[in-house]
């Protein structure tokens, strides 16, 4: 029997991905491509291969004569995405309750009271991870290979975003109370709910950034126009 084998470049693809999620490689910082290739042990080739894969996902800026970078996303880019987001998120929430089965309920339960568990003891990088599976859950079973493939490459480029609004004081029990709305809409398989109360977490991620962590922001921005009239 033949076994299919990834692409050596797609392994190295998620383990920088890996690296932008934890934070080990922050918004702006450039590629150190030697450096990278020694800790991973490969060459260049598959290096390169995998940033292309990350800058089609939008997490990586490749500059022209200069390297590549991690994405940066400023006041504006926020701004434009996070609607954008919402609208996709709301759509997965509704066609998921339009398909949902009894043990698929049961599962989002399941990541329910994991996240009930990890807010109740102020666990904002659990709470991330277990809320990141969440939502994605949530847009698998959509089951819309279309809106499925927009809504996670739009995922990838707001990951770091969503996971700075979470650290706003009291934004992570404010993100525990529209999950709960949002179980309630599934429980009682209503689909228009779902999608409502959906759109309205995803636009109270960006309120709080803009209105509670605008350092986040400014920064991003900032760092931004520095790195760009420096590559102009």
């Amino acid at each position: 029997m033949q076994i299919d084998q990834k692409p050596l470049y797609m392994d190295v693809a998620t383990q920088l991905r890996e690296l932008i999620y934890q934070r080990k490689l922050m918004p702006g910082d450039w590629i150190d491509e030697k450096d990278l290739c020694g800790r991973i042990g490969i060459s260049r080739t598959p290096l390169r291969e995998a940033l292309k894969v990350l800058h089609a996902e939008g997490l990586i800026e490749i500059v022209p004569r200069r390297g590549s970078r991690v994405s940066i996303l400023d006041d504006s880019g926020l701004h434009e995405l996070f609607p954008v987001m919402a609208t996709l998120e709301g759509l997965c929430a509704y066609f998921a309750v339009k398909h949902l089965s009894q043990q698929e309920l049961e599962i989002l339960e399941a990541m329910h009271a994991e996240l009930e568990i990890l807010a109740g003891e102020g666990k904002v990088d659990e709470y991330f991870e277990v809320n990141h599976k969440f939502h994605t859950t949530v847009q698998n079973y959509a089951h819309n290979r279309w809106l499925s493939r927009i809504t996670v490459e739009l995922r990838n480029v707001l990951l770091l975003a969503r996971h700075r609004q979470l650290e706003v004081p009291g934004r992570l029990q404010q993100s525990l109370e529209e999950h709960r709305m949002i179980m309630d809409a599934f429980r009682s398989g209503d689909a228009r709910a779902a999608q409502e109360r959906m759109n309205h977490h995803l636009c109270q991620q960006e309120k709080s950034l803009a209105e509670e962590a605008p350092e986040f922001v400014e920064a991003m921005s900032q760092r931004k126009k520095s790195d760009d009239s420096l590559v102009a």
